[in-house]
C-alpha cells in the first residue's frame, strides 16, 4: 500500500482502540459478602473454650486480592452481640474517610444488621490487612490479609515469585476478648497485664504445641523463590521473625518497594506488613519458621513462641535441631539499627510508572510540627492511656457526622488540645487537630515507657525520617535521613526513645491516628487529625455515600433505619468481576479489528 493512502491510519487506530479499552477496564469491581460471626468450637489454645471472631467461617478471613485502582464492595453482616466496624490498615481511602471504618468517622453496624463498605485502592500497590476496629475485638479475630497487586503496565523489581503466600502473626491470649476488656478497667489489667500466652501464625498454634491442634506449613519446590507478605495482626507484641537455614530479601513493606536488603531476621512490630523473598536453595527437609515475641522475656521456654515448617515438597525429614537463634530479645539498638536500614527503592515504580523517588522530602518546607507524647494516667481512678495528657474520648456522634452535618458543633471542639506539649493535668477529651490541606507537617512521636509502641495514621504515608534514644529536640532533625526514607504508615515507637516522620496532607477528610497496641488504642491513646479543604469540589473530598449509617445525635426514625440481615441478595463469600461481560466484548472487538487490518 502506497504511503499517504488511509492504510497506514489503521495501525494508529487500532492502537488508539487497544488503548481506549484497555483504560476502560483497567479497574475491578470486586464484590464481597462477609458474615461476621462468633465460633466457639476454633479453640486456637484447646484447653480453653473461647469466642473467635471468623468471616464466613473462616480464622483469620478471607483474603482480597485485588489491583491498583480497583474498587472494593464488602458487604459486611453482623452476626455478633454488639455493634462492629471493619478498618483497612494502611488502604489510604484517597478522599473518602467515610469508608475508614473507625469510631471518628462511621456509625457502627449494629447486631443483625449489615453495610457495605465501598472504597477504590487508588493508586496504591503492597500487603496490608483488616481488622474489627472497635470493642476489643481485634484480640478475638476478625483480621485477614489484603494484597493489592502491580497494573499489568507497571513492572515489579524483582522476578515474579513462584507463589505469594500471605502470613499473618499475632499473639493470642486464651481470656475471651469480652474478659480482658471488662478487666481494663482495673489498674492491674491495664498497666500490669500478664502476657499473651501463644503466637498464631494464621489462626494456627506452634509446631509440635501439645495445646494446640494444628500448625501452619507451607509447601516449596527446591530452587524456586517465593514471597511470604507478613503482617503483625497481634495486639501487643512485636516478634523477630526468621526461617531456618534460609535467608530472605527484603523488597516492600506497606506499600512501598524498599532497598532489597539480605536479612536473616525480621522485627515487625504491632500492625507492619513487609514482603520478602526466601529462595528455596537447600536439600529436601522441613525447617522451623519462627515468630519470637521482641522486647519481652521468655527464658528458656519456647510455648510463647509461633512455630510454623518451611516443607520442601519432596522432603521426608522433619525439622530438626533448636529452634534458630535471633538478635538477644531487648537489644533496641541492633533494632533500630535495622529500622533505619530500612530505606525506599528510589529508582522503580510502584502503583505508578514513574520512580517512587521523584516524590521525595529532601527539600519540602514543613509548616506544622506536631509533638505527640504517650503515657498513661489515673483519670477519676480510672487506668487511662493519653496522649499529652489527653486519654481519647469516644463520643456517640462520629466526628464526620458532625463535621458534615453541625460544623462540629455539639461533638468536639477542634484544637482544643496541645499539639506540642502536654496538658497540665491529665484529662479526657475528644481529640482534634487541625491539618491544613497540602501542607507537609512533620510528626514527633516520644514514649517515656519501658515498653515498645508503635503509631499508625489512616488516610496517609509516613516518611520514617528519624529514630533516637532519649529526648526529640530540634538539633537532632540533622540526623534526619532525607534522601530515602522508608514511606508506611505505621511506625515503630522504641522505649524511652523518639520516631520523626513527615506526612504530605494530600487528603482532605477526618483521619484516626492511633496507637497500634490495642490495650492502649483501647484506653485512649489516639486522636483525629482534620484535614480540610473549603473547597465543595467533589475531586478535593467525597461526598457521603448513599448508604450514610447515621447515629448519635443525627440518628434516624427507626422506619428509615438499615434493614435485616436477609435485604442483601447473594450467596456468602461471593466476589465476582463486574466487567467480565465487558472484557468479552473488548475481546471480540480486538479480534474483529485484527482481521479487518488483516484483511487490507
Amino acid at each position: 500500500m502506497a504511503s499517504g493512502d488511509g492504510g497506514d491510519s489503521l495501525p494508529l487506530l487500532f492502537t488508539t482502540i487497544l488503548l481506549l479499552l484497555f483504560r476502560f477496564i483497567v479497574a475491578d469491581e470486586l464484590v464481597f459478602d462477609w458474615h461476621v460471626a462468633i465460633d466457639n468450637s476454633i479453640n486456637p489454645i484447646i484447653t480453653v473454650d473461647q469466642p473467635v471472631i471468623t468471616i464466613n467461617g473462616m480464622f483469620p478471613g478471607p483474603l482480597i486480592n485485588a489491583t491498583t485502582n480497583d474498587n472494593i464492595h464488602v458487604n459486611v453482616f453482623n452476626h455478633l452481640d454488639e455493634p462492629l466496624l471493619m478498618t483497612w490498615n494502611g488502604i489510604q481511602q484517597r478522599l473518602n474517610s467515610w469508608q475508614d471504618g473507625v469510631s471518628g468517622t462511621n456509625c457502627a453496624i449494629q447486631p443483625g444488621k449489615n453495610w457495605t463498605y465501598t472504597y477504590q485502592l487508588k493508586d496504591q500497590i503492597g500487603s496490608f490487612f483488616y481488622f474489627p476496629s472497635t470493642n476489643f475485638h481485634k484480640a478475638g479475630g476478625g483480621f485477614g490479609p489484603i494484597r493489592i497487586n502491580n497494573r499489568p503496565v507497571i513492572s515489579v523489581p524483582f522476578p515474579k515469585p513462584e507463589a505469594d503466600f500471605d502470613l499473618l502473626i499475632g499473639d493470642w491470649s486464651k481470656k475471651s476478648y469480652k474478659d480482658i476488656r471488662s478487666q481494663l478497667k482495673t489498674l492491674e489489667m491495664a498497666y500490669l497485664t500478664a502476657p499473651p500466652d501463644r503466637i498464631l501464625m494464621n489462626g494456627k498454634g506452634p509446631y509440635m504445641d501439645p495445646l494446640t491442634k494444628t500448625h501452619e506449613s507451607f509447601t516449596v519446590t527446591k530452587g524456586k523463590t517465593y514471597r511470604f507478605r507478613i503482617s503483625n495482626v497481634g495486639v501487643a507484641w512485636s516478634f523477630n521473625f526468621r526461617i531456618q537455614n534460609h535467608t530472605m530479601q527484603l523488597v516492600e513493606t506497606e506499600g512501598s518497594y524498599t532497598n532489597q536488603i539480605m536479612l536473616d531476621s525480621l522485627d515487625v512490630h504491632v500492625g507492619q506488613s513487609y514482603s520478602v523473598l526466601v529462595t528455596a536453595d537447600q536439600d529436601a527437609s522441613d525447617f522451623y519458621i519462627v515468630a519470637e515475641p521482641r522486647f519481652f522475656y521468655n527464658g528458656s521456654e519456647y510455648s510463647r513462641y509461633g512455630v510454623a515448617i518451611l516443607h520442601y515438597d519432596n522432603s521426608t525429614t522433619p525439622a530438626m535441631g533448636p529452634l534458630p537463634n535471633g538478635p538477644y530479645p531487648f537489644d533496641i539498638e541492633s533494632s533500630i539499627n535495622q529500622a533505619k536500614s530500612i530505606r525506599w527503592n528510589m529508582t522503580t515504580g510502584a502503583a505508578r510508572p514513574n520512580r517512587q523517588g521523584s516524590f521525595n522530602v529532601t527539600h519540602v518546607t514543613i509548616s506544622q510540627t506536631f509533638t505527640f507524647t504517650a503515657s498513661k494516667a489515673e483519670i477519676g481512678g480510672v487506668p487511662r492511656y493519653t496522649v499529652n495528657n489527653v486519654a481519647y474520648l469516644t463520643p456517640k456522634t462520629p466526628l464526620k457526622l458532625a463535621d458534615h452535618f453541625s460544623n462540629t458543633s455539639g461533638v468536639f471542639e477542634l484544637d482544643k488540645f496541645p499539639t506540642n506539649s502536654t496538658n497540665p493535668v491529665p484529662v479526657e477529651g475528644t481529640f482534634v487537630a487541625t491539618g491544613n490541606h497540602r501542607d507537609w507537617v512533620e510528626l514527633v512521636f516520644e514514649n517515656w515507657s519501658d515498653e515498645m509502641d508503635s503509631w499508625h495514621l489512616d488516610g496517609f504515608s509516613f516518611y520514617v525520617v528519624g529514630f533516637g534514644i532519649a529526648e526529640w529536640s530540634p538539633e537532632v532533625r540533622s540526623t534526619y535521613n532525607l534522601y530515602d526514607p522508608v514511606v508506611r504508615s505505621t511506625v515503630q515507637l522504641f522505649p524511652s526513645s523518639w520516631t520523626a516522620v513527615y506526612v504530605y496532607l494530600d487528603n482532605p477528610g477526618i483521619w484516626n491516628l492511633r496507637s497500634q497496641k490495642l490495650k492502649n488504642w483501647y484506653l485512649g491513646a489516639e486522636l483525629y487529625l482534620r484535614v480540610y479543604d473549603a473547597d465543595p469540589n467533589p475531586a478535593k473530598e467525597r461526598a457521603s455515600p448513599d448508604n450514610l449509617l447515621r447515629c448519635g445525635n443525627f440518628e434516624l426514625p427507626p422506619s428509615v433505619l438499615s434493614q435485616p440481615l436477609n435485604s442483601f441478595s447473594g450467596s456468602p463469600s461471593t466476589a465476582f468481576n463486574l466487567h467480565n461481560a465487558w472484557f468479552h466484548i473488548v475481546i471480540i472487538c480486538i479480534s474483529v479489528i485484527l482481521s479487518l487490518c488483516s484483511s487490507i
